[in-house]
């Protein structure tokens, strides 16, 4: 039986990811347009810096900062970020990006991985008009950028303050 495209992409995705050095949660995203694909990025430090499987901590992790909060501590660049910063924006528009991500400490692939708000935000600008994730057993989940502009979520997080 041959592997559809969508796992065939999100299968190399995941190879991706064993490239990130992040001691929590490591990610690999990929970008496709026209059945080849454009760049790829994992999670990890920017050039130069030291990784965390270098340092052997994680800032987040000592501090006990739940996951989505405080991604200003972080060392790493997120894979979507490098992923985008690999590619011309003129082979991003209309493109896919495929991302799936794994759990340093428990091993398992995180079922439906989600991009944080400034990833999304990378992902409008650039261009790329669907996000496909890993699910489970072959199924995967896939999102139409323009469902992230139309339901704004940072206008909700904004609404809650006031």
């Amino acid at each position: 039986m041959r592997v559809d495209k969508e796992n065939y992409y999100l299968d190399i995705a995941e190879t991706v990811l064993e490239r990130g050095t992040c001691l929590r949660r490591n990610y690999g995203a990929i970008i496709v347009k026209n059945d080849e694909i454009v760049s790829t990025g994992y999670s990890g430090a920017p050039r130069g810096r030291k990784n965390c499987i270098n340092l052997g901590y994680c800032m987040r992790e000592s501090l006990n900062i739940p996951q989505g909060e405080r991604y200003e501590l972080c060392r790493s660049v997120h894979a979507e970020a490098n992923a985008i910063i690999s590619a011309s924006r003129r082979d991003m528009l209309g493109a896919t990006l495929y991302l799936a991500g794994r759990d340093m400490k428990t091993g398992a692939l995180i079922e439906n991985p989600q991009s944080c708000a400034m990833c999304k935000r990378l992902i409008i600008n650039a261009g790329i008009s669907t996000v496909i994730t890993r699910s489970s057993g072959g199924r995967y989940n896939v999102t139409d950028v323009r469902d992230w502009v139309f339901n704004d979520d940072s206008l909700s997080e904004l609404s809650e303050l006031f």
